[in-house]
């Protein structure tokens, strides 16, 4: 099974400026956990603790919100996950 994710311009340094990387699992937490196995720098951009999404990172799935429980959230293949920073102003 093949799930891609898109990962935010602004941590493309982290998979060597890929934009899209192809990953496997059933669920949206396995398919970035076989990201960060691919790219292991990338996880500390987007983990506060270990199974912790940061509050900072919006995962969507197929272009709807993933939120909440977004590491559980069953993928089949041919799904794909964007993976997006919020931002903040003031």
């Amino acid at each position: 099974m093949s799930v891609t994710i898109h990962i935010h311009k602004t941590h493309r340094h982290h998979t060597g400026g890929n934009a899209v990387v192809d990953t496997k699992g059933t669920t949206v937490g396995e398919c970035i956990a076989d990201l960060t196995d691919q790219y292991p720098t990338i996880e500390s951009e987007l983990f506060e603790d270990i199974g912790r999404i940061k509050r900072t990172i919006e995962i969507y799935l197929n272009m709807e919100s993933a939120y909440p429980d977004e590491l559980t959230r069953p993928v089949k293949n041919g799904d794909e996950i964007h993976l997006t920073i919020l931002l903040a102003g003031g």
